[in-house]
């Protein structure tokens, strides 16, 4: 009996443990909830974000007809039963094609948001954990890319590197890597100092161990909030690029990309531009409710409010 005792005791601390842990856990999560329900206007943005990305996974199979099907018998339709929103200049299906634009439009935010926020954050949180000369060097580089008014200078990479969708978001998030860069160091300065980085680089750790291990788990909430907010401006700015002609080009349904082509028909045929406009414009406030929403839920004094 003994030996078993400590056995036993050993195995009930840690089903103990394990009770205590998962409670935590749940209480965390209804925390969050609670926190999230309190703030209409950010269950909407979720809701909204959330039926955009369905539409964008689903679009292939919701589409009533092909999105590129040319029918100049039906071009210029208005809105109908059985064209819900309308038809373009050579009988397209408009509906069809807000629906699969969603897949370029969308995936576009994200991409950029993806590509800037990675390579931001860690050139930002290297920056800060190396100081010196070469921190210098790349915050000097960033403040001469924010001097450049975004649209501009993404305008230019853009024409620089060829009209296509996939420049523009190259040039986009080439552009918005500054944003993250200076959000990351500067959290990271604000961890320089505490203990846990003095005891670990005293016992030999690497920088990017510092980097991967202790900088990016604390500065991941202001950049997941920057990042979400970053979305919807981010499918604004492709748009802008297609309306331009920088961005997707023809046959490619893409929002901006339909917005310019029926400027051309906007007295008449109001429905060319109106409802890939709408698209746009209901995306890009969803993202950024929820965006709103986030940035409250995680800024301590901002749940007081």
């Amino acid at each position: 009996m003994s030996m078993i005792e400590p056995v036993m005791n050993e195995s009930c601390g840690a089903v103990t443990a394990t009770a205590v842990t998962s409670r935590s856990r749940f209480a965390g999560m209804r925390k969050t909830f609670y926190l999230l329900s309190r703030s209409p206007l950010t269950l909407i943005g979720a809701a909204i974000m959330l039926m955009v990305l369905l539409l964008m996974v689903f679009s292939p199979w919701l589409v009533p007809f092909d999105p590129n099907a040319i029918d100049l018998a039906a071009r210029l339709q208005a809105p109908s039963a059985v064209h819900w929103f309308g038809t373009d200049e050579v009988g397209r299906d408009l509906f069809s094609r807000v629906l699969i634009g969603s897949q370029q439009s969308v995936t576009a935010g994200l991409a950029v948001v993806i590509l800037a926020g990675t390579v931001g954050s860690l050139l930002g949180c290297f920056s800060g954990v190396i100081g010196g000369m070469a921190d210098a060097l790349i915050m000097r580089g960033m403040d001469i890319m924010l001097s450049v008014p975004s649209l501009v200078l993404t305008m230019a990479l853009a024409a620089a590197l060829g009209p296509s969708l996939f420049n523009a978001m190259l040039a986009i998030a080439v552009v918005r890597i500054p944003f993250y860069v200076r959000l990351a160091r500067g959290q990271t300065l604000m961890l320089r100092h505490q203990a846990y980085m003095q005891a670990t680089r005293t016992f030999g750790a690497s920088r990017w161990h510092l980097i991967t291990w202790h900088v990016l788990r604390n500065v991941l909430p202001p950049l997941v909030v920057q990042a979400s907010l970053d979305i919807g401006t981010s499918i604004l700015m492709a748009a802008t690029l297609g309306f331009i002609g920088l961005g997707a080009q023809q046959p490619t349904a893409e929002w901006g990309a339909m917005v310019a082509n029926g400027r051309n028909y906007i007295l008449d045929q109001w429905w060319y531009s109106a409802f890939p406009g709408m698209a746009i414009l209901i995306t890009a406030t969803g993202f950024n409710l929820f965006g709103d929403g986030l940035r409250d839920l995680l800024d301590p004094k901002g749940r007081g409010r």
